[in-house]
């Protein structure tokens, strides 16, 4: 453990590497969903050494700490990070300036620092990824994503941010899954008391759960199930704590097409949702492509929710890479790098755009630290010659660009900014921010 004084130097560190200004208040965790812009956490990146006993890389590496092993398409700036809080993975950089480093999120200080950086850009918080089937099958997996969620807590609550946790169902078993969330969420409000803490969101005076994943084809859950157990997080029933629940469902949710399941019985848990929140990474992959799909499926889907009283959280998302994840699980066919380019900041923007001029009144972005995918916001490297030798991944300027590397993090901020003001944002980035 560190001391007080040290964490504080750290934070403050982190608060200074950016050129924008700070936000003027913390957010109020009692104030609900509206008028925020949230990033998703995923808290799965972790080091040898953070246990006892641990050599193992999480998330970062597959197999040995060598180039053609990596799992990820983006690589953090950590720049700012104190040294000594870093894991060195003894790899090249292409520029000869030393060897890669990357974090562990099991680190309280390294969490502290990443809510530093959405307080200095104006994020309002972050929905903290949990990820049912690891965390009910193993205790030392929950022990581990137990303590990255006891590091989220303390730091929203340092940096006066807010969060709130995501079940992501995937790979979770069919037959014990509800069971399974039910038991996970008492003991993550009646063991951690997690949703007691001054940091967490509450909505509408009960505390807010996203469930992701239930009504995609290929994940576990069935309607029946789906919907008793939504209606008992919603009325505290059956001794289970309630909350205001998001459905995180499939992009067709509402027509029951495409990545989502047919039975009709899906319709009724779609409709118990406090909050729908569909899943849009990777539909499109172009400004007149994010056009259509604002036309043609956010439009309508805003028709149906708001026609029945319930809320909409839409998803936004900078990029799609995962060509070394691919490599790895040998399906080299979808080993693509920049599959989905960012165009500078472009493509994330025009969603902004479109969805506001929707008048949307909250916002996900995915992600905050989703290298895998290469859909991460935070301070990333913008030059090829700072990624290790021998390995081809997404950099900031590969669309030709020139930016700072906290350079998605200031355009979420400016989407958060016009978020708040309930007015629409120009169609094009460079009429609102410039590098």
């Amino acid at each position: 453990m560190r001391s007080d004084s040290l964490t504080a130097a750290i934070v403050a560190a982190a608060l200074a590497v950016s050129r924008v200004p700070p936000t003027p208040a913390a957010a109020d965790p009692a104030d609900g969903l509206s008028g925020r812009l949230v990033v998703g956490y995923q808290g799965w990146f972790g080091c040898p050494g953070d246990y006892e006993g641990n050599k193992d890389w999480q998330h970062w590496f597959v197999k040995a700490v060598r180039a053609e092993f990596l799992t990820v398409d983006i690589l953090p700036s950590v720049g700012s990070l104190p040294a000594e809080e870093l894991c060195d993975t003894g790899l090249p950089r292409q520029d000869g300036r030393g060897t890669v480093k990357l974090f562990s999120a099991q680190n309280a200080d390294v969490v502290k620092a990443h809510f530093a950086w959405m307080r200095k850009h104006g994020i309002d918080g972050a929905a903290a990824q949990r990820f049912l089937g690891p965390v009910a099958s193993d205790a030392r997996l929950r022990s581990r994503s137990d303590h990255v969620l006891e590091n989220v807590a303390a730091a929203a609550e340092a940096s006066g941010r807010t969060f709130f946790v995501v079940y992501d169902v995937s790979g979770a078993n069919p037959s014990t899954v509800t069971d399974d969330l039910r038991s996970d969420w008492r003991h993550l409000v009646e063991t951690l008391r997690l949703t007691a803490g001054k940091a967490y969101q509450q909505d509408h005076g009960k505390p807010l759960l996203e469930l992701w994943g239930f009504g995609f084809k290929d994940h576990p859950g069935e309607p029946e199930a789906v919907a008793a157990l939504v209606a008992d997080l919603k009325s505290g029933a059956h001794g289970l704590p309630p909350a205001t629940v998001i459905g995180g469902v499939p992009t067709h949710w509402r027509t029951l097409s495409n990545d989502a399941r047919p039975e009709p019985a899906w319709q009724k848990v779609y409709q118990s949702y406090d909050v729908i929140s569909p899943w849009s990474v990777g539909r499109f992959a172009d400004e007149q492509s994010a056009d259509a799909f604002a036309r043609e499926v956010v439009e309508p889907d805003l028709a149906a929710t708001r026609s029945r009283g319930q809320r909409y959280l839409p998803v936004a998302f900078p990029g799609f890479s995962w060509a070394n994840l691919m490599r790895n699980r040998d399906r080299p066919e979808e080993a693509i790098v920049n599959r989905i380019p960012r165009d500078c900041g472009r493509f994330l923007w025009r969603q902004v755009s479109n969805l506001l001029e929707l008048h949307v009144n909250a916002l996900y972005v995915a992600m905050f630290d989703e290298a895998d995918e290469g859909t991460a916001i935070f301070a990333a490297e913008p030059n090829a010659d700072a990624l290790p030798a021998h390995v081809q991944m997404v950099y900031l300027n590969e669309d030709g660009c020139s930016l700072p590397d906290d350079w998605y993090m200031r355009i979420a901020g400016k989407a958060a900014e016009y978020l708040r003001a309930s007015t629409p944002a120009p169609r094009h980035l460079e009429a609102v921010l410039r590098p």
